[in-house]
């Protein structure tokens, strides 16, 4: 009775914390404008991905802080942040490693929009790679596809 009680509540906990790891792809923006009145805001914003290595699950997460200014002191500063759930790259559990990018305005790239993503998932136990691109499309839902790579 014990035993099944163990067993029930290992089965209930949360996938252990070693079973995700954030990318090693971290990138930061800056901009700054003018306001009226000689005030200067600076926002910058980051990107990181937090990938489930069992599922191929990913998250997507952004932090950004702007600062407002005039010649003398620091007026205001905004934080924000949040990650948000993404689909599995593969169908089946398994032993992956992932990495991401952002593209960094400004930029060509960003024809429609604030740009786009790439995420890249590795299956550690044969050979095995996907592609994912994710754009704006500038219609509202974002436009992502992935892509099996071929070995010549």
């Amino acid at each position: 009775m014990l035993i099944a009680g163990l067993a029930s509540l290992a089965a209930a906990a949360p996938a252990s914390a070693d079973e995700y790891r954030l990318s090693n792809n971290q990138r930061i923006s800056c901009s700054r404008g003018l306001s009226p009145g000689k005030l200067v805001t600076a926002t910058c914003r980051s990107y990181a991905y937090l990938f489930n290595t069992k599922t191929s699950e990913y998250f997507r997460c952004a932090v950004s802080l702007a600062m407002t200014r005039d010649n003398k002191e620091v007026i205001n500063v905004q934080t924000d942040g949040g990650c948000f759930r993404r689909p599995r790259i593969f169908d089946a559990d398994g032993d992956y490693q992932f990495d991401g990018a952002e593209t960094e305005p400004a930029n060509t790239n960003a024809f429609f929009g604030a740009g786009g993503y790439v995420v890249w998932a590795a299956d550690t136990k044969q050979r095995r790679v996907r592609g994912c691109v994710t754009i704006a499309s500038g219609l509202g839902d974002d436009v992502s596809k992935c892509q099996e790579m071929t070995f010549d």
